[in-house]
């Protein structure tokens, strides 16, 4: 019996420590530390809370930057992917149809290679980077659904150039560009 009692007061005091009070050190020392990142990394502009740098957006209109695709609608809360394997006959019909999909929508030749993060959907299903050669072969289109002259064209891509971030630790990923930020600027562009 005393076994018993010294096991649930253990069982309690760990519970307490590891599931109340090291959350909480955690939790305020984040807020103190790091608190844009520890609620989010949200964009605000104004009052109004646009998106976060951390999670994709849809964006469906020809004056805005394309996202990656995602298998869950861009929903945070069941984060994950399609699971198709490669040997996937729906996959491949995927690819196929979001090549062509991207190919129509930007006025691409049909001998342009599309990079594989417009063409395949992410694990996670939000991440918000595409690679900066993604971002360049949409510049036409929104060129022309905004009316922009040689001059916001030049403005454009080099939104692109600045925005595009390196590989993390300098070797781990390649090089990318948030869309939502690309989007942001945009409206910039006089």
């Amino acid at each position: 019996m005393r076994a018993l009692i010294i096991s649930l007061k253990t069982l309690l005091l760990f519970t307490v420590l590891t599931g109340v009070v090291y959350p909480l050190i955690i939790t305020g020392l984040a807020q103190v530390l790091f608190p844009r990142k520890a609620n989010g990394s949200l964009i605000v502009e104004g009052n109004k809370v646009i998106g976060s740098e951390l999670i994709g957006q849809k964006f469906d209109s020809l004056i805005y930057f394309s996202s990656r695709p995602s298998s869950i609608g861009y929903n945070p809360l069941p984060s994950g992917g399609s699971n198709y394997g490669l040997t996937s006959t729906r996959l491949r019909d995927l690819a196929n149809a979001r090549k062509r999909e991207f190919k129509a929508k930007n006025k691409l030749d049909s001998l342009t290679v599309i990079p594989s993060e417009m063409v395949f959907a992410s694990a996670s299903g939000l991440d918000p980077h595409i690679s900066p050669e993604a971002a360049l072969m949409q510049v036409d289109r929104i060129v022309q659904a905004r009316n922009f002259d040689s001059e916001q064209k030049q403005k454009l891509e080099n939104i692109i150039i600045t925005h595009t971030e390196a590989p993390q630790f300098m070797c781990i990923g390649e090089e990318r560009v948030n869309v939502l930020w690309l989007n942001l600027e945009i409206s910039k562009i006089k």
